[in-house]
């Protein structure tokens, strides 16, 4: 991961609601939520919901997939890890010994 994607990833993670809806579709695990389901337990209206998850996924947060007449959102577990490894990758690295 670059630093401008990072930088992307956690503009859209440093909003409240956007954070709330990720930490909701986290918890939810791999089959992820309903939009539905998601915008009554995150208790805001449909359309703020669907902005937030515009956001999210233009970043690669998240991914939706429609199963039958339901529309679900998933958390893409592998770019929270690829955000996570580059901002652990260099831990120490520029510590000097004295």
């Amino acid at each position: 991961m670059d630093i401008a994607s990072a930088a992307a990833a956690l503009k859209e993670l440093g909003h409240q609601t956007r954070l709330a809806i990720y930490k909701e579709l986290v918890r939810a695990g791999p089959g992820g939520l309903p939009v539905g389901d998601l915008q009554k337990s995150i208790q805001i209206p449909a359309s703020t919901l669907s902005h937030h998850l515009s956001a999210l996924i233009s970043v690669g947060l998240i991914r939706q997939e429609r199963q039958g007449r339901t529309l679900f959102c998933h958390p893409r577990y592998e770019q929270l890890e690829e955000l996570m490894a580059f901002l652990i990758d260099e831990c120490c690295a520029g510590k000097h010994e004295e």
